[in-house]
């Protein structure tokens, strides 16, 4: 890549796999608008592969192999054989209406569920027009300046233009676990040098740094090698393997009983081709094609739903889980408090001042405390907690000279889970002087400063003091270095102890409520933080959650196997828990029968995020590995969202079990009207039109109508449902099963006192038919009455798709029984004829 300005001219690929040499952009400004736009058109997205996109056609196909569409050809072809070409065509236009009516479904569905996957897409920091821009991966162009930070994915090739203790997993591309530290290359910025460049796909385990692209989409390094991120099949859930299981046994049942009939048939009426089209039409009235539909539809409109209220559906399975959850694992930063610090309390020198936000002066005795705060924290800041230290080094040390913009950062030591503190050294205008600046934890700093107990015991006991009320408390050293070379590890210097700083970051007016919510509806929520157990205790007593027992990290890190299952058992609150022992928590409720939720933000919450049975990422300021492995991301840092996701998770079941058990009881009188007549001698009461006219209205029916049922009033009121619960329990089929026998019974009961009265078998079926359908439209309310049943639930005059589908149905009935010729096509009398 060159550093002229000029746009490439080119758009073949050079023999290295890069794209032709693209002008950087300044390394101030950027890009410009126009330019990216420019460079976008002509190298095309930043896409290694993708799916294929659901296109009219390919629903269309999809459709054309589903049994019932099969069938429909079967009955139409017997029809065509038997001479009856009215019959024949009849049954075709309604083939064409039911294929159109299920190809919309599916490409709404498909459209739905497209619109996820562009939110879930990843997401770059680029610098555009002189600022600093969150945008799609995919709009990345070269010669885009990226930013790239710990537990992020490298958006695309590129050269490193600034590293800070910069290390990458590039495993993915030659299988070494070890991260690779990077550096700015020497001389040109276009070497070769892999430790000088980035690679699309690995991921930042460690530092933040710059990048400027030079290669995008299938000119990348993993592009060439042909992987692709998105063509990754998802396994089955346990709700979808229990569906199929469901309907592969009604298939077999199905199968059975249309050979009964066949035999039977040609033992009534002697006429193999009319039983045969009998055995159709019963196969058509018995297979529950619409199970599948009916899940993929709640899913996929669910996970809509939950879009729109800030959470983002990465995997559809959490759906049906959301519903089971039982324990509610939550950090205490950005999820309970608001993630928006300031620097509330310092103390130095046995003094102590308290900010006041409205007027941030700082006191000349904690200049210092601030000076090494700012000098510890990182130049570019994208953590709230150090963003808060810049602001305070701008509103308390201006025009106090401790502000060092002429310093250098000359090396970095970074935080680690075994010594939470960091340090940067800075070349100071003293030749050979050099200033060291740490922050961490105050009993890291302490150990640091080599300070003796008494001390440390007044450092740590006025911490904790801090800490009791809510405050996040770091300690700071500083120290001076003279020599030419870095010691290896930060131990080395000779730190003398500054002082502390308190930060408070506000609780969300929102979380106690939604906690309170959780706890009516039989959920834990257990808080698990990193923070100072007295932080915990506050923030845990102003939100609702128990503290009455804090377990350390420490502590946990310490007990056995049988003392974690009874600590987790009634402990809610955990603090100064590192990565390791939360994926050990997580791990110690799953295993005593816990449906967990868990949230995290960060590249060591990854393994603890996976471990649960729904990951929760946190969208705005969390890493994005963490966001790959979770299931759920919130596109808000905001507890509310959580419960919201919850509670619609179990609408969501509560509605597909109506549409499962309408499903069932609504098939029971259509095999019945199949069946009945044949085997007692009465003329077939159903023809394959008849089954295709109740298709469709039980298809928008399970679809539609039950998804939009509202929830019940106590739904957030009662507990989870137990893990491994069947879809339908015995005592919901035995209902469904029951009701679709009752109206069985009544149609039947009509076409027998008709024909029993002396009336034509069409006057028979008309007035049968009509009992058909209006058993279908009635066993929709059976279903919901059964539904709300000794329970508090809103009106059932609330739905009001289920009125438009009763008022449509309608308006055909009355349409088919006031013309004579539609009713002739379907072999019935007009009965409201003038």
């Amino acid at each position: 890549m060159q550093t002229s300005s000029s746009p490439p001219s080119d758009a073949g690929v050079l023999p290295g796999g890069r794209l032709p040499p693209a002008a950087p952009a300044d390394g101030l400004r950027g890009l410009s608008t126009a330019q990216a736009d420019e460079r976008r058109a002509r190298y095309g997205p930043n896409v290694v592969g993708s799916a294929a996109r659901r296109t009219w056609l390919r629903a269309l196909g999809d459709v054309i192999a589903e049994p019932m569409f099969l069938l429909l050809l079967a009955a139409s072809s017997v029809y065509f054989v038997l001479g009856d070409v009215t019959e024949a065509l009849t049954l075709l236009v309604f083939v064409v209406a039911i294929v159109l009516l299920t190809v919309f479904q599916s490409h709404r569905t498909a459209r739905v569920l497209e619109s996820l996957r562009e939110l879930s897409a990843p997401r770059a920091q680029v610098l555009r027009d002189g600022q600093r821009r969150l945008v799609s991966a995919a709009d990345l162009v070269p010669g885009d300046v990226v930013f790239v930070d710990e537990g992020a994915r490298v958006p695309a090739d590129g050269v490193v233009a600034e590293a800070h203790e910069l290390s990458v997993d590039e495993s993915m591309l030659t299988g070494e676990s070890v991260p690779v530290t990077k550096s700015v290359p020497p001389g040109t910025r276009n070497a070769d040098d892999s430790f000088g460049r980035l690679f699309f796909g690995t991921m930042v385990v460690q530092g933040q740094g710059r990048m400027i692209v030079d290669s995008i989409g299938a000119d990348t390094a993993l592009g060439r090698i042909g992987k692709s991120l998105t063509g990754i099949q998802e396994a089955r859930s346990p709700l979808q393997r229990e569906t199929r299981t469901f309907v592969n046994r009604f298939a077999v049942v199905a199968v059975a009983l249309c050979l009964m009939l066949v035999l039977a048939y040609r033992w009534r009426f002697g006429d193999w081709l009319a039983g045969i089209l009998a055995g159709v039409t019963l196969a058509m009235g018995i297979l529950p094609q619409e199970i599948p539909v009916i899940l993929t539809v709640f899913m996929a409109l669910g996970a809509r739903r939950i879009a729109n209220e800030g959470v983002l559906t990465r995997r559809m399975s959490a759906i049906e889980t959301l519903g089971q959850t039982s324990v509610l694992c939550v950090d205490k930063t950005g999820t309970l408090t608001q993630n928006r610090m300031s620097v509330r309390v310092l103390a130095a020198h046995g003094e102590r001042q308290v900010v006041d936000p409205a007027t941030p002066r700082i006191e000349p005795a904690f200049h210092e405390l601030i000076e090494y705060l700012v000098l510890a924290s990182e130049i570019e800041p994208v953590d709230p907690m150090e963003i808060a230290f810049h602001e305070a080094g701008r509103t308390g040390l201006a025009g106090t000279g401790r502000l060092h913009a002429d310093w250098l950062l000359d090396h970095e030591y970074a935080l680690t889970p075994e010594l939470p503190a960091m340090s940067h050294a800075w070349r100071t205008r003293e030749p050979g002087r050099h200033a060291v600046a740490c922050k961490g934890a105050p009993e890291a700093v302490c150990d640091l400063c080599h300070l003796d107990p008494r001390e440390t015991r007044e450092v740590l006991d006025e911490a904790a003091r801090m800490a009791s009320g809510g405050l996040r408390v770091l300690g700071v050293a500083k120290a001076r270095h003279a020599e030419a070379g870095w010691p290896d590890k930060q131990h080395d210097f000779a730190f003398t102890f500054v002082g502390l700083v308190g930060l408070l970051d506000p609780v969300r007016p929102e979380a106690a409520g939604a906690i309170a919510e959780c706890r009516a509806a039989g959920i834990r929520v257990v808080m698990i933080t990193g923070d100072y157990p007295s932080t915990a205790r506050a923030i845990a007593a102003e939100v609702g959650i128990d503290a009455t027992r804090i377990v350390t990290g420490q502590e946990v890190a310490a007990m056995d196997d049988a003392a974690l299952n009874e600590a987790i058992g009634h402990v809610d609150t955990y603090a100064r828990v590192k990565p390791e022992q939360k994926l050990r928590l997580v791990n110690a409720l799953r295993q005593s029968g816990q449906v967990v939720a868990m949230t995290g933000d960060g590249v060591n919450d990854a393994p603890a995020l996976k471990a649960a049975h729904i990951g929760i990422a946190m969208g705005l300021r969390g890493a994005e590995v963490a966001r790959e492995v979770a299931s759920l991301v919130l596109l808000r840092d905001d507890f509310a969202p959580i419960v919201f996701a919850i509670r619609l998770g179990r609408r969501i079941y509560a509605n597909l079990v109506q549409a499962i058990s309408y499903t069932v009881a609504v098939h029971i009188p259509m095999i019945a009207a199949a069946m009945v007549p044949v085997f007692v001698g009465w003329p077939p009461m159903l023809a394959p039109v008849h089954i295709v006219f109740l298709e469709l209205i039980i298809n928008p029916v399970c679809s539609v109508v039950f998804e939009n049922e509202p929830a019940r009033e106590d739904l957030m009121r009662v507990p989870p449902r137990r893990a491994g619960a069947r879809l339908l329990s015995n005592r919901t089929l035995a209902q469904g099963v029951a009701a679709g026998i009752l109206a069985a019974i009544a149609v039947l009961a009509v076409y027998a006192v008709l024909l029993a009265q002396g009336q034509t078998q069409v006057y028979a079926r008309t007035f049968a038919f009509l009992a058909l359908v209006a058993s279908n439209v009635g066993l929709i309310f059976v279903v919901r009455l059964l539904r709300h049943t000794g329970r508090r639930s809103r009106a059932l005059g609330s739905n009001r798709t289920l009125w438009t589908v009763v008022g449509a149905t309608a308006a055909v009935l009355v349409l088919l029984m006031s013309v004579p010729a539609l009713a002739g096509l379907f072999g019935l009398v007009a009965l409201l004829r003038p």
